[in-house]
């Protein structure tokens, strides 16, 4: 598929993007060979190949669960207005 010159312009509006007129052959080559790549990815035979769900194939690696911080919530609500239980108290706003 090839992009005519007023078809990146179009695109340009639709995506709100200002593009000055000097600009519009080289996005036009750009984006033709981008949409070449795309035809080209659509003439595979991809039948039998599994979908991926991430193109790494390793299990994430995850930092140990350790309380690194100590707890000062009792500091921390010392100054609040209104506590209960731990739990900060505040006026009603939905009624």
């Amino acid at each position: 598929m090839t992009l005519e010159r007023d078809d990146v312009e179009k695109i340009a509006h639709l995506a709100r993007i200002a593009v000055e007129p000097e600009e519009l052959d080289v996005l036009q080559r750009e984006l033709g060979g981008i949409l070449h790549l795309v035809e080209q990815m659509e003439k595979l035979d991809t039948d039998g190949i599994t979908p991926m769900a991430h193109p790494l194939d390793m299990p994430q690696r995850l930092r140990p669960d350790v309380v690194t911080e100590e707890n000062h919530r009792e500091e921390y609500q010392a100054v609040a207005p209104l506590v209960e239980n731990g739990l900060y108290l505040v006026p009603r706003v939905i009624e």
